[in-house]
């Protein structure tokens, strides 16, 4: 408590010292050369010539002086020392001049207190009042409480246990990491059990995976289940402008931790302060190594055996630190996995409580069309479903809310403003059957599931959905081949149908080429180069940034290959578009007139004897 009081002294100290500063001036300076502005001083014997001649109006005796003033000029004032006369008094009251006799009875002490030590106190207290006014404002601009108290203070937030906090039941689609995670949960219950054995809890453990994918729900989860305090606090928090203010803030939470243990301490995106520490002799942020070195420091000394367990979550496993990932710090690495079709199905049965759902929904061919799609994107798509529920007037979601809400996630709502031109909308119907009609006469593409042409906000013109029977893990050389050759379906379309091309095949071409060289540099499906890394990937969960790690020639040779992979699988769907030019034709016409067609209406057109058009 001591401490907290520190910053309120200096603001008083100088209210005290301006104030002593301020009345000696008045004692010493200026009250003096004020009294004596106007007045003059004369011996004794001229003030009782004034006297005996009745040149005195007025006349004020005090204990060392008395002042009067001269009749013949009032404005003017006199003053002359009292030698204790006794006869004055009656010489002033024959003379007609009016007169005080002031007797000065106050004691030093008195004029001390009065004088002095009155006029500090108030002083004192005002100070006090405004310095405290002052903290309190600053205090509610920067969150609360003195900001300059908060330096080193840890920002977690704190969580207690409660009858409504999160279960691992709340928790869907991660049944792996729920069972890892669950040895926290029963160490946290009967930590004595580890003990009698020899047996060590984890001091720590790593959520790995994918942003969206229920990394801090799971830690929230595993407070939950153990039914103890719960401090959660984001790697940026740590960051600060001053060197050593995160060190200081991360022994403050540890601190924090084993006073309140057994506790579970969560680090989000922790790769904010565990990034790798560079080999060069000077570092390029002393902040960010300071706060590394601290975490490190701190995750060796406390002693596991409290019960405080440190979780932490990032999605890029490989910036952090080796030291960092070193046994006896993050003990478990947990991967949090993007769903499979169970998990998908149980994430979506999880956010779906929430709503008023029709008798009849089924969520698997929702899961199935939502393939690859985070615990957040699912409970989105539920959400959106229920929104466009009321929108369109309806007290409860039904199937077609779910699937077209799928459809705003992956492509945005539809943009009802832009209307194409009749030629427009005419090459955009033949580019989108140009792609399912290439799926459909291939054997392992996936079947079609829907095709539209109604623009998306997204700034698709069209698409054209497929969906696979289950979860795909592994893709053979000739599921990818048929890919690409699905994705330049549409441009060969146009180029069979208008003899000319449209930019609206952007991403067709962005996705082929990728696939193409994913193919050479990746996964080693070229003849030519083999079972050979020609590209490094980084960021596996945010995207998969990648870089060539090959000379120049090499690269050249790549791209041959990539152009030559791409061109070979265009000139396959050119073929299977021209051998099905009619049913193209039928297919277009009937999309155009319908803007949107489903799966089963696409195959039943498809199978059906060839007509002419």
């Amino acid at each position: 408590m001591g401490s907290a009081k520190k910053p309120d002294r200096k603001p008083i100290y100088i209210y005290v010292i301006i104030v002593a500063v301020v009345m000696l001036l008045l004692n010493a300076v200026i009250i003096p050369a004020f009294k004596s502005r106007n007045i003059s001083e004369v011996d004794y014997s001229t003030f009782l010539e004034m006297v005996s001649e009745k040149q005195i109006s007025a006349a004020e005796i005090q204990t060392d002086y008395i002042y009067f003033a001269d009749s013949s000029e009032p404005a003017r004032y006199y003053k002359t020392a009292d030698v204790g006369d006794p006869d004055l008094v009656q010489e002033l009251k024959n003379s007609g001049a009016k007169f005080t006799k002031v007797i000065n009875k106050t004691s030093p002490l008195e004029t001390l207190i009065f004088g002095w030590v009155l006029p500090l106190v108030v002083f004192y207290l005002i100070g006090m009042y405004i310095s405290r006014k002052l903290i309190s404002r600053m205090g509610d601009s920067f969150g609360g409480g003195n900001p300059m108290l908060s330096f080193g203070k840890s920002n977690a937030k704190v969580y207690v246990p409660s009858t409504t906090s999160i279960k691992f039941h709340d928790v869907a689609g991660e049944e792996e990491a729920k069972q890892l995670l669950q040895e926290l949960v029963y160490y946290l219950h009967e930590p004595q059990k580890y003990a009698d054995i020899g047996a060590e809890c984890p001091k720590g453990a790593l959520l790995v995976g994918p942003p969206g994918t229920g990394k801090t729900l799971l830690a929230k989860a595993v407070a939950g289940e153990a039914n103890v305090p719960f401090f959660s606090i984001a790697g940026s928090e740590f960051v600060e402008m001053f060197v050593g203010m995160g060190a200081s803030k991360v022994r403050d939470l540890f601190k924090e931790a084993e006073k309140n243990a057994p506790c579970i301490v969560f680090i989000d995106e922790i790769d904010t302060i565990g990034k790798k520490r560079d080999g060069g002799a000077i570092s390029t942020n002393d902040e960010r190594e300071q706060t590394l070195n601290q975490l490190l420091t701190e995750m060796d000394g406390f002693d596991g055996s409290k019960g405080v367990i440190i979780l932490a979550a990032t999605n890029r496993p490989d910036v952090l630190d080796p030291a960092l990932l070193r046994p006896g710090r993050f003990d478990r690495r947990i991967p949090v996995e993007l769903p499979d079709l169970q998990g998908r199905i149980d994430i979506l049965k999880v956010h779906a409580k929430k709503v008023k759902l029709a008798d009849n929904v089924n969520f698997e061919p929702i899961a199935k069309t939502a393939a690859g799609a985070s615990g957040a994107e699912l409970a989105n798509i539920v959400n959106e479903a229920a929104l466009r529920a009321v929108r369109e007037g309806r007290r409860f979601v039904t199937q077609e809310d779910l699937q077209e809400s799928i459809e705003v996630v992956i492509a945005g709502y539809q943009k009802k403003t832009r209307v194409l031109s009749e030629k427009e909308k005419l090459v955009v119907a033949y580019h989108e059957i140009g792609h399912a009609l290439v799926a459909a006469k291939q054997s392992n593409s996936a079947p079609v599931q829907k095709i539209t042409i109604i623009p998306r906000t997204s700034g698709a013109l069209g698409y054209t959905l497929q969906v696979d029977e289950g979860d795909k893990y592994l893709l053979s050389k000739e599921e990818i081949l048929e890919k690409i050759a699905t994705f330049t379906g549409g441009r060969c379309a146009e180029e069979l149908i208008f003899h000319s091309i449209t930019t609206g095949a952007s991403n067709d071409i962005e996705q082929a080429t990728k696939l193409a060289r994913a193919m050479v540099t990746r996964y080693g499906m070229d003849p030519e180069f083999g079972m050979i890394a020609l590209e490094t990937q980084t960021n596996m969960y945010l995207g998969g940034d990648s870089s060539l790690a090959c000379a120049p020639e090499t690269a050249r040779k790549i791209d041959d290959i990539v152009v030559a992979l791409v061109k070979q699988q265009h000139d396959k769907a050119y073929q299977i578009l021209k051998d099905n030019e009619i049913k193209l034709h039928e297919l277009a016409k009937y999309l155009y007139e319908h803007e949107t067609i489903t799966g089963d209406e696409f195959m039943q057109i498809l199978d059906n004897p060839v007509t002419q058009i």
